[in-house]
């Protein structure tokens, strides 16, 4: 089993409810967490939210199946054009890669009140790197792209970025969710009016903010004994003749359902369609969605694995990868190789990515590039008022023992 480096298992993953990083980049903890950044007690009583103290493979081992299937999913766009078994296989794994990463940070970010330290571990662990990496992105188009011109805009997130907005923007709500009585039918509802509402516009890529809310929404909802319901054997076993219906389906649909639709970045009206078609595809990707995550997870181990640790560095690896598809398709490499869209050459393209995100999201990766994705940042804030006032508190008994001393 490879361990985290010194410095990077600062503590353990909480196995219900703690809040921790869009995928998992920093550790999620009990004391520490980056993303979200709720802190509690180190012993807090049992049978609450943070009671355990050992770190869930579970989680970090779905997070890295999950990465590599984003990445080898984005090595084949350039490349499945003309191939309906690549389209079809394309259409099964973005049908949940993405609900499957949304849906667990939700139900990481459960005890997230907005309280000063967690939002400051929300800006530091979020807020940050999508700054720091939509400004990388934009020098990158910059001096790949010829004629070069800087496009600097940090309100239309550019590939990959759409989701730490996405996750700031969910997390910040999510006091509201847990206030609300029926939080997932009205998020629903908001998916499906946003899914035939083409005035949205791109700022801040808000229709997928509000398409993709649901999965937020009912990891929010969710509850320990869910996820062990989905690791019964009676599941494991009903996800294989699932995924292999879904795989026959897809293949039917390929040439027939636009890819758009999963991407949930643009309404009804703009894929060609009439508008009552959004809510009706939002409510059926999502029964979908839901069905191919839960078998997902099922086959997802729940012990220590060799990639296990790579599960805490997932932000590096879905942040950097976009970096070697996107400079692989402007240096020419998929249009100058046509062979690439051979069945081979699909093969050698999906090992190749999983090879490389899985090296993203090694330690000494995670190490290196910290300064972006886990800035400590502690000149930037004020002291907490409730550490202010300990100290406080702190100094005046300190003063008033002075005081006894010196009467007596």
């Amino acid at each position: 089993m490879v361990q985290a480096p010194h410095g990077y298992d600062r503590a353990p993953l909480p196995q219900t409810g703690e809040p921790e990083p869009a995928l998992g980049n920093a550790p999620a903890t009990v004391a520490d967490t980056r993303a979200s950044g709720t802190r509690t007690s180190p012993k807090p009583a049992a049978g609450q939210p943070g009671a355990s103290t050992k770190r869930d493979a579970f989680f970090d081992n779905a997070k890295y199946l999950a990465i590599v299937l984003v990445a080898v999913a984005h090595s084949w766009e350039p490349v499945m054009d003309g191939s309906r078994a690549t389209k079809a296989l394309y259409l099964v794994v973005y049908s949940f890669h993405m609900p499957a990463f949304i849906i667990i940070s939700g139900y990481m970010s459960r005890s997230f009140t907005a309280k000063p330290h967690q939002i400051k571990r929300l800006v530091t662990g979020v807020v940050v790197p999508y700054l720091v990496f939509e400004c990388g992105y934009s020098v990158f188009k910059w001096y790949a792209q010829t004629p070069h011109k800087l496009d600097l805009s940090l309100q239309d997130p550019w590939f990959l970025t759409w989701f730490l907005i996405a996750l700031f923007v969910w997390r910040l709500t999510t006091p509201l969710w847990r206030l609300l009585k029926h939080p997932l039918p009205i998020a629903l509802v908001i998916a499906a009016l946003a899914s035939f509402t083409p005035s949205i516009g791109t700022d801040l890529d808000l229709q997928r903010v509000l398409q993709f809310l649901p999965y937020f929404v009912l990891g929010l909802c969710l509850r320990p004994e869910h996820f062990q319901l989905v690791r019964r054997r009676e599941v494991r076993l009903l996800a294989v003749p699932l995924l292999l219906l879904t795989v026959v389906f897809s293949y039917w649909a390929a040439p027939r359902v636009q890819s758009g639709w999963l991407y949930h970045n643009t309404s009804a009206q703009q894929l060609g369609h009439a508008w009552w078609t959004g809510p009706v595809m939002t409510l059926a990707i999502f029964g979908c969605s839901l069905l191919l995550t839960a078998g997902f997870l099922a086959w997802v181990p729940r012990r220590k694995m060799w990639f296990t640790v790579l599960g805490t560095g997932t932000l590096c690896g879905y942040l950097l990868h976009g970096f070697l598809i996107k400079g692989a398709g402007f240096a020419g490499v998929f249009d100058s190789h046509p062979w690439l869209s051979d069945p081979a050459g699909e093969a050698l393209l999906s090992v190749m990515a999983a090879v490389a995100v899985t090296l993203l999201c090694t330690p000494p990766v995670r190490r290196l590039f910290r300064f972006a994705t886990e800035p400590e940042m502690e000149w930037a804030f004020r002291e907490e008022p409730v550490r202010a006032g300990a100290s406080a508190s702190a100094s005046a008994s300190a003063s008033a023992g002075s005081v006894g001393r010196k009467a007596e």
